[in-house]
C-alpha cells in the first residue's frame, strides 16, 4: 500500500487527526526529465565514433568493415571466445557491418534507450543494456560458434524486452490507454523485427532473441520488487542474479562449445601442413561434437594430404550422410577415388558437379583429371580450358592442360601451357615437364634451362 493509502485508513480509524499533513511521495514508475546528454545517448556517440574509427583505418566510411577487420576489432566469434576472450560478449556489440546496419541500430538506441533510461535511471539502464548485450552474444555464439555476429541490435531488444516487463506489470501515474498504446508499440516492434530477422539471412535472431529474453527478466522482476529507484539493494540484487546467470550460462557453454576451439587449432594445423597434431586436434573435437560436419571435412582433408585414403573415404561419406547436399565432401570425395585409382567413381562424382554448378571450375578441373586418367585427353583438354577460362589462377590447371597435349603430340601448346603455370606457381614437376617437351622438340638449350631450375626447386 502507498503512503497516502495508508495515511487514509489510519485517519479512518481515527487513529490521526483531521489536520494530519499529507505527505509528500514520489510515485512509482514516474518517468524523469533526464539532462541534455544522457547514458543512452552517449552509447550512440560512442558506437558511431568507433565506426567511423573503423572506417578511417579500414577502407572508407562507405565500404563495409571485412570479416577480418571486424574479427580483430573485436567480433563475437566462437573460436575466441570461447577460446578465453570473453571480452568479445561486450566488444561486438559497439561494432556494426555497414551503414544501414549502424544506422538502424542507432535510431532505435535513441528512442527505446531514452525512453528506457527515463524510467529506470542512468545506473539501472545501464545494467540491464551491458547484460542484454552479453545474453544476446552468448545465445548466438552458443548456437551458432562458427558464426561472426556483431551489432547492438541485443542490447537493444534487451530494452525492449525491459520496457514491455514494465510497461506490463508496472504502476504509472499516465493513463492507462497512454501506456498500452505505447505497450502495443514495442510489442509490434520486437515482432516485427523477430519476423524479418528469420527471413532475412545475415541476421542473428538469435542475439535478438537472448537480449530480448534477458530485458524481460530484468524488467519484470524490477517492476515487482523495485519499482522506486530507492530500492537500491532490491534492484542490485536482482542486477546479481541476472550476472550469477549468464555466469553459469557461459560456464556451461565454455564446457558444452569447447569443441570450436579444437576445431579452430586443427585447422590452423592443416594450412601448416602439420598433418598429425591437426588430426590429433579434429579428432578431439569430434569426440565431444561426433556430427560437426566442419571438422569431419577438414579431418578428411588431412587424412587425405596424408595418402591414407581408406580414412578420409569413411569422413567424407559421414559428412554426406549427414548432410548429402554438401557439394564439399562430394568434391574433395572424387579427388580421394581419382587417388585411389577409381577413376569412374570419381568422373561420376565430377560429372555430377559440373551438372549441378556449370561455372564451378574445381568441378571442371576433377571431371578433367578423371578424363585424363582413363585416357581420354581430347575431353580432358576441354575441361581444363573452361577451368582456366573461369578461373586462370587456379592451382595446376596448366599443368594438366599440358600433359593432356604432351600426351597427344601438341608440344607448342603444352610448352604454353607449362609457362602459364610456372607463370602462377614454379614448381618442381611443371619445370621438369616442360624440359621434356623442349627436349622432344629438339630445343636442348631450353631443356637444360627448365631442369636448372627444376634441380633448385627441388633443393628447396
Amino acid at each position: 500500500m502507498c503512503a497516502w493509502c495508508v495515511q487514509y485508513e489510519a485517519q479512518q480509524r481515527g487513529e490521526l487527526p483531521d489536520d494530519a499533513p499529507q505527505p509528500v511521495m514520489t510515485p512509482p514508475w514516474q518517468r524523469s526529465n533526464l539532462s541534455t546528454v544522457s547514458l543512452s545517448h552517449a552509447l550512440v556517440g560512442i558506437n558511431v565514433l568507433i565506426y567511423v574509427a573503423m572506417g578511417i583505418v579500414g577502407g572508407g566510411l562507405l565500404s563495409d568493415p571485412s570479416p577480418q577487420q571486424l574479427i580483430r576489432s573485436g567480433a563475437n566469434y566462437g573460436p575466441l571466445t570461447f577460446g578465453g576472450e570473453w571480452w568479445r560478449l561486450l566488444s561486438y556489440a559497439f561494432l556494426h557491418g555497414g551503414l544501414l546496419h549502424i544506422g538502424f541500430n542507432m535510431w532505435c538506441l535513441w528512442d527505446l534507450g531514452a525512453l528506457c533510461e527515463s524510467l529506470y535511471g542512468t545506473w539501472t539502464f545501464g545494467f540491464i543494456y551491458f547484460i542484454s548485450a552479453v545474453a544476446g552474444g552468448l545465445a548466438s555464439v552458443g548456437l551458432h560458434p562458427e558464426r561472426l555476429s556483431v551489432g547492438a541490435s541485443g542490447a537493444i531488444f534487451g530494452l525492449a524486452g525491459a520496457l514491455i516487463a514494465s510497461l506490463y506489470l508496472g504502476e504509472f501515474t499516465l493513463p492507462r490507454p497512454v501506456i498500452q498504446m505505447q505497450l502495443r508499440s514495442i510489442i509490434f516492434f520486437v515482432g516485427y523485427n523477430i519476423v524479418i530477422g528469420a527471413i532475412a539471412g545475415p541476421t542473428d535472431n538469435l542475439c535478438h532473441v537472448g537480449g530480448l529474453v534477458a530485458g524481460l527478466f530484468c524488467g519484470a522482476l524490477i517492476a515487482r520488487f523495485a519499482p522506486s529507484e530507492s530500492d537500491a539493494l532490491a534492484r542490485f540484487s536482482i542486477i546479481a542474479a541476472a550476472v550469477l546467470t549468464l555466469s553459469g550460462i557461459t560456464f556451461g557453454l565454455e564446457r558444452s562449445r569447447g569443441y570450436v576451439i579444437h576445431v579452430r587449432r586443427g585447422n590452423e594445423l592443416l594450412l601448416d601442413q602439420k598433418y598429425d597434431e591437426a588430426i590429433a586436434e579434429l579428432q578431439t573435437a569430434l569426440r565431444v561434437r561426433p556430427n560437426y560436419v566442419p571438422a569431419r571435412l577438414n579431418l578428411a582433408r588431412a587424412y587425405l594430404s596424408k595418402q591414407q585414403y581408406a580414412q578420409a573415404e569413411a569422413q567424407l561419406k559421414h559428412v554426406l550422410e549427414l548432410d548429402p547436399d554438401n557439394d564439399d565432401a562430394s568434391y574433395v570425395l572424387g579427388f580421394c577415388y581419382l587417388a585411389e585409382k577409381r577413376t569412374a567413381e570419381a568422373k561420376q562424382i565430377f560429372a555430377q558437379q559440373v551438372t549441378k554448378h556449370p561455372n564451378f571450375a574445381g568441378a571442371h578441373y576433377g571431371l578433367g583429371t578423371a578424363l585424363a586418367a582413363e585416357g581420354n585427353h581430347r575431353a580432358a583438354i576441354d575441361e581444363f580450358k573452361i577451368t582456366a577460362r573461369l578461373r586462370p589462377e587456379f592451382s595446376g590447371v596448366y599443368y594438366q592442360l599440358g600433359l593432356a597435349q604432351a600426351e597427344l603430340g601438341l608440344y607448342d601448346d603444352a610448352i604454353a601451357s607449362f609457362q602459364n603455370e610456372i607463370a602462377n606457381t614454379d614448381d618442381y614437376d611443371t619445370e621438369i615437364a616442360l624440359a621434356h617437351a623442349y627436349e622432344v622438340k629438339g630445343m636442348r638449350d631450353k631443356a637444360a634451362e627448365a631442369m636448372e631450375r627444376a634441380e633448385r626447386l627441388k633443393g628447396k
